[in-house]
């Protein structure tokens, strides 16, 4: 391991870590301001690509090195209202998509996600989103606020009610109307069930965006996060649904948020970065 690496996710030298070359852009989007409980999502896409840096590049499950389709991470959008944070990234993604670039967003706290859905949204036409979450985030407001962490998916389907979740354990009685049952996983079902991957994956359209909350796995493994919930989903479970989806729909662009880290346990920053890396190996391989 080279003693000092580029700060770039992945530490790639520039041959594959330019805007031009590259085929994927990882965009993070440092924004924290309606977390409800832990602070701390704004440190997260710093953890996350300061912990991929130490990755081995080579994927095993896919034999591929997914880095030599070109890596580059963008310089960070910082916003100190959810309007503008909103807007700044639906503008840059649209631009990221014109340019035909693999966009993965980097949160902070989940409402990061809305402009990038909205974006692909209008880049792609019939659009799924597998969400991923400990919490189903369908209310339409939360503390005064539409614009809150929690209720990042009852915005979302304004933009498509085509929305599938996996891994809930955690709802508020008002979001209940609001929630398609036959589209919800929880993940109490998940743990009984042996067909839940593909009966997931049926429900999605052919273009796929995915939104994954890291608090969707067991705080045994990623306890860095605003709101832990107990009884999430393992690494494998995670992946053996992200390696299903890949091989029969089309991802168009993805997300990972609310990564609080720690400088007590690094692992989950790790966990995180190796995901995001994993699911582009899926994607490109």
């Amino acid at each position: 391991m080279k003693s000092k690496l580029p700060h770039n996710f992945g530490g790639l030298p520039p041959e594959y870590s330019n805007y031009k070359d590259a085929n994927i852009v990882i965009l993070p989007v440092p924004f924290d301001k309606t977390s409800s409980w832990i602070k701390g999502a704004d440190n997260g896409p710093g953890a996350i690509i300061n912990a991929s840096m130490h990755m081995e590049l080579y994927d095993i499950e896919t034999s591929s090195e997914v880095y030599l389709k070109g890596i580059h991470t963008a310089k960070g959008i910082i916003a100190d209202n959810s309007r503008k944070m909103i807007r700044d990234v639906r503008t840059k993604v649209e631009r990221l998509l014109d340019d035909d670039k693999f966009t993965v967003l980097l949160g902070g706290e989940h409402m990061v996600s809305l402009g990038s859905i909205e974006a692909h949204s209008k880049h792609f036409s019939d659009m799924s989103i597998l969400h991923l979450d400990a919490h189903s985030d369908m209310r339409d407001s939360y503390e005064g606020d539409r614009l809150s962490h929690a209720c990042i998916m009852a915005r979302a389907k304004e933009i498509t009610a085509d929305i599938v979740s996996v891994g809930i354990r955690s709802s508020d009685s008002s979001e209940l109307g609001n929630m398609d049952k036959d589209r919800v996983f929880y993940a109490s079902a998940i743990n009984k069930s042996r067909d839940w991957i593909r009966k997931a994956t049926a429900l999605l359209s052919s273009n796929v965006y995915i939104s994954i909350d890291l608090d969707v796995f067991d705080p045994a493994i990623m306890p860095s996060t605003g709101t832990p919930e107990p009884g999430g989903l393992g690494w494998y479970e995670v992946i053996d649904l992200l390696e299903y989806v890949s091989k029969r729909k089309n991802i168009v662009g993805f997300d990972v948020v609310e990564l609080c880290p720690s400088k007590y346990n690094m692992a989950p920053d790790f966990l995180a970065a190796k995901l995001i890396y994993k699911l582009l190996s899926f994607k490109f391989a």
